[in-house]
C-alpha cells in the first residue's frame, strides 16, 4: 500500500515538473515571438524612413519624392489648349556659354505655354552664372516645345520644367555651380520662387522648378528668379493633380512651354 502511494506521489511530481517545463517553454516562445515582431516593426519603420530619405535625394528631383496621397485625379484646366508635340532632344554644349548682355541686369523671361504665359524676373546680382545660363538656353530655343514633366502636391509644391527628354534626366550637356542658396528653415522656398533642380551640389543644368506654394526644402537649390506673372496658371495646373492620383509625377493637365523669350526687365 505504501509502495503504491509512493509511486503515485512520484508520478504526480513528474507530471508537475513536465507541466512547469511546458509553461516555461511556452513563455520563452512567446517572448521570442514578441521580440521577432518588435524587430520586424523596427525594420519596417527604418525601411520606410530610408525610402523617404533616398527618394528626397533622387538625382532628377528638386527634392524629395513626396509620399503618394489618395487624392483622386481632377479634371484638366479648362483654359488650356492641347500641348504641341515635344521637340527632339538634340541640343547640347560641352561647356557653359559666355554671358549674354541680357544676363548682366534683371531681365524678364516669358514662358508661353499652352495654359498661358508665365513671366520670370531674373536675379543676376544673386545668381549671375545661373542667370547667364538660363538666358543663353532661352536664346538658343532650348526650352521651346519642352514639357513640364513633374508636379508635386504634398509637402513640396513645385512644377518642374526644362527637360527636353521629359523624364527628369535631360540637360544641356554642361553644369553650373550653385549660387544664391537660401538658409535652411521653414518655407525657405516661398511661393513664386524659381530654382534649379540638380543631381547634387554644383550640378545645375537646364531643369528648374516653379514653386507655387511656400515650400520647405534642403537649402541646396539655386534660386535664380521670381514669378511675376502667371503664378495662378501654375496653381491651376497643380489643382488638376498628378496622373494616377498620387502626389508626385506628371501633371494630369499637360503643360508645355511652346516658346521662351527674354527681354530687358
Amino acid at each position: 500500500m505504501a509502495s503504491n502511494q509512493r509511486e503515485r506521489q512520484l508520478a504526480r511530481e513528474k507530471y508537475e515538473r513536465q507541466q512547469a517545463r511546458r509553461v516555461a517553454s511556452a513563455k520563452r516562445r512567446g517572448q521570442r515571438q514578441k521580440l521577432v515582431a518588435a524587430i520586424v516593426v523596427v525594420v519596417l519603420v527604418a525601411g520606410s524612413l530610408a525610402v523617404v530619405f533616398i527618394s528626397q535625394r533622387d538625382n532628377s528631383e528638386p527634392a524629395a519624392v513626396v509620399a503618394a496621397s489618395a487624392a483622386a485625379s481632377q479634371a484638366p484646366a479648362s483654359n488650356c489648349t492641347p500641348p504641341i508635340p515635344a521637340r527632339p532632344d538634340d541640343q547640347s554644349w560641352a561647356s557653359a556659354p559666355a554671358a549674354s548682355p541680357l544676363s548682366s541686369s534683371p531681365a524678364k523671361i516669358t514662358l508661353v505655354t499652352n495654359c498661358g504665359d508665365i513671366v520670370i524676373s531674373t536675379l543676376p546680382a544673386e545668381a549671375p552664372l545661373t542667370v547667364a545660363s538660363e538666358i543663353f538656353l532661352v536664346e538658343q530655343g532650348f526650352y521651346d516645345a519642352v514639357s513640364c514633366h513633374r508636379l508635386t502636391t504634398a509637402g513640396i509644391f513645385v512644377l518642374q520644367c526644362g527637360d527636353p527628354k521629359g523624364d527628369g534626366t535631360g540637360g544641356p550637356g554642361y553644369e553650373v555651380p550653385d549660387e544664391n542658396l537660401p538658409v535652411a528653415g521653414t518655407a525657405n522656398y516661398p511661393a513664386g520662387s524659381v530654382a534649379m533642380a540638380n543631381a547634387g551640389p554644383n550640378t545645375n543644368g537646364s531643369q528648374f522648378f516653379l514653386v507655387y506654394e511656400d515650400t520647405t526644402l534642403p537649402a541646396g537649390y539655386t534660386i535664380w528668379g521670381t514669378i511675376t506673372a502667371g503664378l495662378d496658371i501654375v496653381r491651376q495646373v497643380a489643382a488638376g493633380g498628378v496622373v494616377g492620383g498620387g502626389a508626385d509625377g506628371p501633371p494630369l493637365q499637360s503643360i508645355t512651354i511652346e516658346t521662351a523669350t527674354a527681354q530687358t526687365g
